[in-house]
């Protein structure tokens, strides 16, 4: 039987009312979302289900509505008796959602985890203060060649690439004054597009150092589990199924870029023969389809979704 691997996505991909189909529909997908509730001592799902937007937007509550959904995804899946993948990875915070599904975090730690690793990097750099910007269809090594003759971290001008999405894509972050900089220089250097991303905070670089000391103390309070499905990490590229490690890299993984190219190319290396996106859009399947069409590509956020990947995957 080819293999199939299950993808978990980041920041960006959440919208009000999503899993609210499932919900209605899936037993266990409901029991997810009562679960967040209880974990955080609110009703969370509400905002997930209603709005506002500019609440679920927040840091804070994106990353746990995320995960959320993800999971929720993920258990309507196995509900059915969905076959377990044969691997799973995430892209940044949807390395908590891959690591619940390998039964490393429980799913009530880990809502609490990004709760706080929301906030924190929310703390980190007040808002206006810090950069995204996506760089498309210029070379990696260029966009980072580029970034570290602008960076000046005395001057507020630091800048970095942050994360690795594809060969055409590739996103840098910093100091809101070093993205700015640097955005014409990469358009000089032959990038097709840079455009600024509407982000509250510059994820995946090092202005990101104060998160990690914080996050390790939420992380050292709950208690990690061999990984019982093998994970791509986001700081590594390669596979972990070591508990201990698995906490190490989350704590690296605030600050270090997320290597999605490398994770992509992994998994189509090793042969993986169908993806499969569990949670909000369609992202991920969409980055790894533009390196290789000829793979097949399925996504779980709606009753209907779910049913064409249970279809797919027999």
């Amino acid at each position: 039987m080819s293999k199939v691997a299950f993808l978990f996505p980041g920041q960006g991909a959440q919208k009000v009312g999503m899993g609210q189909e499932l919900m209605a529909q899936s037993a266990a997908a409901k029991a997810v979302f009562d679960e967040a509730d209880d974990a955080l001592g609110e009703k969370f799902s509400a905002l997930i289900l209603n709005g506002p937007e500019d609440d679920l937007k927040l840091t804070q509550n994106t990353q746990p509505a995320i995960l959320t959904m993800s999971v929720a995804a993920y258990r309507a899946f196995e509900e059915k008796n969905g076959r377990a993948p044969d691997v799973v990875c995430g892209h940044s915070l949807g390395e908590y959602s891959a690591l619940v599904a390998a039964g490393v975090l429980p799913f009530a730690e880990a809502v609490r985890a990004v709760r706080a690793r929301g906030t924190f990097m929310q703390d980190a750099v007040p808002a206006g203060e810090g950069a995204m910007a996506a760089v498309l269809n210029l070379d990696a090594d260029t966009i980072a060649k580029v970034c570290a003759d602008i960076s000046d971290v005395d001057a507020n001008e630091y800048v970095s690439v942050a994360n690795y999405n594809g060969p055409a894509q590739t996103v840098i972050a910093g100091h809101a004054a070093g993205v700015e900089k640097a955005m014409p220089a990469l358009k000089e250097a032959g990038a097709r597009r840079v455009m600024p991303l509407p982000v509250s905070a510059p994820f995946h670089c090092a202005l990101m150092a104060p998160v990690q000391g914080r996050l390790q103390d939420v992380l050292d309070g709950i208690a990690f589990a061999d990984a019982a499905i093998p994970v791509v990490t986001n700081v590594t590229a390669d596979v972990n199924q070591d508990a201990a490690e698995a906490k190490r890299l989350l704590v690296e993984q605030v600050t270090a870029p997320v290597r999605f190219t490398e994770i992509a190319q992994k998994l189509l290396d090793d042969d993986v023969q169908t993806f499969v996106e569990c949670g909000p859009g369609k992202a991920l399947i969409g980055m790894v389809k533009r390196m290789d069409k000829t793979r097949t590509y399925l996504n779980i956020e709606s009753p209907d979704s779910l049913s064409a990947t249970l279809d797919a995957l027999g």
